[in-house]
């Protein structure tokens, strides 16, 4: 059976690992069967979505990805402009390589620009993460979601929220269409990655945010990441969450790695100068994120893939957006929407912090094992149809 998988950000890279460990561990599995000369073939396409190094090709590096197969060059545009280039240069790929079905990744211009060229080859799709929903029409995210969700034909949902957020829309398991609730693939990532990441990751002492009387068991910093163009784009938005880091950062160091659109935007706005009390750091890898999340005294951030880490870590987090597509997060209490504004923020994470409660940890987004229940839901419903 051969598969087209297409990425183009750094949350799909994640992702795709997941999965494309399962699918390794089902063809070893085969490889001991003198008899079976059949396989799951792969073909990785990478849309230049995403082209800095260290959003990029440092999440190859770590997560031990093979190289893709195909790496389109789209690189950044208007939503338009980058979507139209991938769906013309993903559309030759299919024609090309005659997939059995598509599988595409979250809710990024790769995401919409992979179904749609599926779609009207008349090529299933499957969408890993489907189902989640903001409500929120202005977020080119929540479009992206939509509209792909609604050209699919296999949709892997990572909790049951998402399977009834689809019903409501009239998408069920019904018929050729398969909705379920397989759990969150970046789970898998954060059980199998959380391992390697203390012997690894040197990223704590490089940034002098670990000292001998503290050590890593009490956290002295607070994490934030900014990268939504709801967020970045408004510069008064911008500026006010600047604020309210810069605030926090009067007596706790306040990392921010800054994603390239969010470095672009701050320098338009000559705004590097004015928040002395941030420390503005480059992206950094997937091994060192997950070593500053876990090891954070709270976490602030507009990122859906976050808010989850935070949630695994037991990390606070607060969210500086009006809503979120991982409300489990919210209702556990991990996890508080904020918004924009200065004073909201800081009065949440400086009196809100050290006083809420907490439930207890569940399976909301699973067991660790999306990514083999999603090669096992393929191979129930497709079957092995190509040969060596």
């Amino acid at each position: 059976m051969k598969i087209v998988t297409i990425v183009g950000a750094r949350p799909q890279f994640i992702k795709a690992a997941a999965i494309r460990r399962a699918i390794r561990k089902i063809n070893e599995r085969l490889q001991t069967r003198p008899h079976e000369k059949r396989r799951i073939q792969e073909i990785l396409v990478h849309t230049g979505q995403h082209y800095d190094y260290m959003m990029n090709e440092v999440f190859f590096e770590e997560l031990t990805l093979s190289r893709p197969d195909y790496h389109l060059g789209v690189g950044s545009g208007s939503h338009g402009k980058q979507t139209g280039k991938m769906l013309e240069r993903i559309e030759a790929v299919l024609q090309r390589e005659k997939p059995r079905m598509v599988m595409v990744y979250g809710d990024t211009n790769s995401t919409l620009a992979g179904a749609l060229a599926a779609a009207k080859l008349r090529i299933p799709v499957a969408h890993v993460e489907a189902g989640l929903r903001s409500y929120n029409p202005a977020m080119p995210e929540e479009i992206n979601r939509l509209l792909t969700d609604h050209l699919s034909t296999l949709l892997f949902c990572p909790t049951d929220q998402a399977v009834r957020n689809l019903l409501k829309e009239g998408i069920k398991d019904r018929g050729t269409r398969i909705v379920k609730n397989v759990g969150d693939v970046m789970c898998d990532s954060i059980l199998y990655y959380s391992k390697i990441t203390e012997k690894k990751s040197r990223i704590l002492h490089d940034l002098n945010l670990v000292n001998q009387q503290s050590a890593i068991r009490s956290p002295q910093y607070y994490l934030a990441t900014l990268h939504r163009a709801e967020n970045t784009d408004d510069p008064k938005r911008l500026k006010s969450i600047l604020k309210a880091l810069n605030e926090l950062g009067r007596n706790t160091p306040t990392v921010l790695p800054l994603h390239p659109r969010t470095k672009k935007m701050i320098k338009a706005h000559h705004l590097f100068s004015e928040f002395k009390n941030i420390k503005f750091i480059e992206p950094v890898s997937y091994l060192d994120m997950l070593t500053l999340e876990r090891n954070a005294k709270a976490i602030l951030t507009d990122s859906g893939g976050v808010q989850k880490e935070a949630y695994w870590f037991r990390v606070p987090c607060f969210t500086v957006r009006e809503e979120t597509e991982w409300m489990e997060t919210i209702k556990s209490g991990w996890n508080v929407l904020v918004g924009t504004s200065v004073k909201r923020i800081v009065k949440e994470v400086s009196q809100t912090e050290g006083r809420r409660k907490y439930q207890k940890e569940n399976k909301i987004f699973g067991d660790g094992n999306a990514g083999q229940k999603i090669v096992q839901i393929l191979i129930k419903h497709y079957g092995y149809t190509q040969r060596h």
